[in-house]
């Protein structure tokens, strides 16, 4: 991990960080707090919420999140059975807490997702809810969507169940304590499980033809004083692992909605023959060529992204992965119904505190699975599900987006003309950078600074994969730019 605290020398340079930090909220006019009509329903829904009659207390469920996370959507448990596994997967019962068709389920509607910003928090549903009453917090009785996963020796599903029941979570658990608890061999023997039929479901995708784009995140965090940190950071495995649980519960999902007639699927196109044409020229110009006949998902788990060339390409492989969406469906089922990066059918149903889609997936899969209609309202909702999430996801990105660029370019602010160690992601071939002459326009591409932790454009020729001295010639707070130049 790479995590550079900002070193701003003045008052005055922290007071414009803050203010264009302010400024992202303000100006895409991203919502504030909740209409009081929607914060009395969610009160009066916590005051006379009704546990589910199923009591499944007695499972020892845990959460497994960022450890500054307090709006926890998922708990999990692992066992054996037999030569194969029994995974629980409990998933906040957010439906009990918002009233179909009042004033809560139309700001839900209106936010989409809870949208993390530096200092900033714009949560899909109210905080009572959300970090409270709705959250799978320990030791709380809750209610939840239970998912039962019957698995072989393999870890590929024998047979599925939902229910609605009573829960209690045992502990709060973190990515980083977990992974430790795991590699030092002191984890209880759920956590232990989790790795074991983690790596195995990683088979399954990978004999799938399944594939994940493995790129360090870019991400912006608050320190304890309040300070905007830049970190790039690689997955732990626990977190491949705990997301495996989460796949194969969105899977299975999009099973039972097919099988129904009736849900919304997550749904991405394969690469299509010009793109993939593209990136196998990418590939091979940056010396390790993608091979005919080798899934395109075996050819990215084989990338050492620590490796300069090989990381480029992986930004490259950016572009197979396009064109996400969500597909709904009311009898017959889609002809667009896969997820080609998961290579199955799939949705999303895993997290309905901060997205939106989820809470519509689980009422729609609990009804079909116990042979139930599904209520009209949900009918109706499904349709409009789509363009709002779509909606959303354009929103939150801008905002991510402009964030992390306020936070670099204040982190370089008063560094103007430094030269640093960069790694070029995309660049320019010298006909490339011959045709952008012609045509009066800058060559130039993307670079990723080994420190600080900065993704920025460059001016000059360079070609992916390369490590180049880049000199900082831009960083503007205000207009969240950052711009280097290559010699």
């Amino acid at each position: 991990m790479v995590h550079k605290p900002l070193e701003l020398k003045t008052n005055a340079a922290q007071t414009r960080l803050v203010q264009a930090l302010d400024s992202v909220v303000s100006a895409l006019e991203l919502p504030g707090d909740y209409p009081p009509q929607a914060l009395a329903e969610a009160r009066t829904a916590i005051d006379s919420l009704v546990l589910p009659d199923h009591d499944l207390t007695e499972i020892e469920f845990v959460t497994i999140d960022p450890a500054a996370s307090t709006d926890l959507d998922q708990a999990v448990h692992l066992a054996r059975d037999g030569e194969g596994y029994v995974v629980r997967y409990a998933i906040a019962d957010v439906p009990a807490l918002v009233e179909l068709g009042g004033a809560l389920d139309a700001e839900t509607r209106h936010r989409g997702q809870t949208l993390y910003l530096p200092g900033h928090r714009v949560p899909l549903h109210p905080e009572i809810i959300s970090e409270d009453a709705g959250s799978l917090l320990p030791g709380q009785r809750r209610g939840a969507y239970v998912w039962t996963f019957h698995l072989d020796a393999a870890a590929l599903v024998r047979r599925t169940g939902l229910l609605r029941a009573t829960v209690c979570s045992r502990q709060k658990l973190d990515y980083a304590g977990v992974q430790a608890s795991i590699d030092e061999g002191h984890a209880s023997e759920s956590l232990a499980l989790l790795k074991e039929v983690g790596l195995k479901r990683i088979e399954a995708e990978r004999e799938r033809g399944g594939a994940s784009l493995r790129i360090p995140e870019q991400e912006v965090e608050v320190d304890e004083d309040g300070v905007p940190c830049l970190t790039v950071r690689a997955a732990l495995p626990v977190e491949d692992w705990n997301a495996q649980i989460s796949l194969l519960t969105g899977m299975e999902a999009a099973r039972i909605m097919l099988e129904g007639g009736i849900g919304i699927l997550r749904t991405m196109p394969a690469p299509d023959e010009h793109g993939s044409t593209a990136f196998r020229r990418q590939a091979a110009s940056l010396g390790t060529p993608w091979r005919d006949g080798v899934p395109y998902g075996e050819f990215l788990r084989s990338l050492d992204v620590t490796e300069p060339r090989q990381l480029a390409i992986m930004h490259a492989a950016t572009s197979l992965f396009r064109g996400a969406g969500y597909t709904a469906f009311d009898g017959e089922a889609p002809e667009e119904r896969i997820q080609a990066a998961i290579a199955a059918p799939y949705a999303h149903t895993t997290a309905p505190l901060r997205r939106l889609v989820d809470r519509f997936s689980l009422v729609v899969c609990e009804h079909l699975v116990r042979g139930a209609e599904v209520p009209a309202g949900i009918r109706r909702a499904l349709v409009l599900l789509p363009e709002l999430m779509q909606s959303s996801n354009q929103v939150a990105g801008t905002a991510e987006r402009a964030a992390i660029d306020t936070v670099e370019a204040a982190l370089l602010s008063d560094r103007i003309g430094e030269k640093f160690d960069a790694i070029t992601l995309n660049g320019t071939t010298a006909e490339q950078a011959a045709r952008a002459r012609e045509n009066g326009e800058a060559p130039g591409g993307r670079l990723q600074l080994l420190d600080p932790a900065v993704n920025a454009r460059f001016l000059g020729r360079a070609e992916a994969g390369e490590r180049v001295q880049a000199e900082l010639i831009e960083a503007d707070i205000d207009r969240r730019t950052v711009l280097f130049r290559i010699d």
